[in-house]
């Protein structure tokens, strides 16, 4: 981005922000979004009071799709700053692999996504306005959703007849290729050939003109989701020509919801949206 116009953008977020600091928000916890084999996943929402035409920032959280939580992973999405912001905020957990293997955490934030068309007209939402973020692992589960959609899980968990499509994703330090990733051997169906599920579930191989526009974040001293995956990633998107942005950092580890993705993220929102 050239930096004048990187600055008014910087200024309009911060004119945007200061408007709506002091915007009265409701939040409630531990909201039922899927009930799946006897379990319920849970979600915390937030959004401003007597909202309309709400846009949706959904957070899916990182942990190697076995670990963390919507509360406690790192430094989650901070729902009350978002609704303060206009949004219509939601954090969620999924079925971690431990217990559900794969595809299951994918098969959440699908829920997830089917919970929020859902819901719209009782939360004042704009179904057209939907974006997701996710750092580490949550940015791989945010970004087979831009790339492979639905593909060919089963819908789980509720609101099966629901749209399931979204306007863009934010991925934080997430990978893109699981079979060149040195944890990739986490995501392992019960059945079938491991390799080729890896390979499904890789966004960088669901590249096409269906793709949503996304927004990559990427840190050269990520010690977790080698920086080449990101690298590799942005080279595909823009040789298919999707709308993208890769922020790249050289100093900040292995980046999860920071100031810097927070900044970055308001900016590839405003400009998808024309402000």
């Amino acid at each position: 981005m050239h930096k004048p116009l990187a600055l008014l953008i910087a200024l309009q977020i911060l004119i945007i922000e200061s408007a709506l600091a002091q915007t009265p928000v409701t939040v409630e916890e531990d909201v039922i979004f899927s009930r799946v084999a006897g379990s319920a996943v849970l979600a915390d929402i937030a959004y401003p009071v007597a909202g309309e035409e709400l846009p949706v920032i959904m957070y899916v959280h990182g942990g190697r799709w076995r670990a963390g939580a919507r509360k406690d992973y790192r430094t989650p999405l901070d729902i009350a700053q978002w609704a303060g912001m206009g949004y219509f905020a939601m954090t969620i957990d999924y079925r971690l692999v431990g217990a559900t293997p794969a595809p299951a955490p994918y098969q959440d934030v699908q829920t997830a996504i089917r919970w929020v068309h859902a819901h719209a007209d009782e939360y004042g939402i704009d179904r057209e306005r939907i974006y997701l973020i996710g750092d580490s692992s949550g940015g791989h589960l945010v970004s087979l959703v831009a790339t492979l959609g639905e593909g060919p899980y089963e819908r789980v968990g509720g609101w099966e007849d629901e749209r399931s499509d979204v306007a863009a994703v934010i991925s934080s330090a997430g990978p893109y290729d699981l079979n060149t990733l040195d944890w990739g051997n986490l995501w392992t169906p019960l059945e079938g050939d491991v390799e080729e599920a890896r390979r499904l579930a890789s966004p960088i191989h669901h590249i096409g003109p269906s793709t949503k526009p996304m927004l990559i974040l990427h840190s050269d001293d990520d010690r977790s989701v080698p920086v080449q995956q990101a690298i590799d990633m942005v080279a595909a998107l823009q040789d298919a020509g999707v709308r993208h942005r890769f922020a790249h950092f050289t100093d900040t580890g292995h980046m999860d919801i920071t100031e810097d993705v927070i900044r970055e993220t308001l900016a590839f929102i405003a400009e998808l949206e024309g402000r």
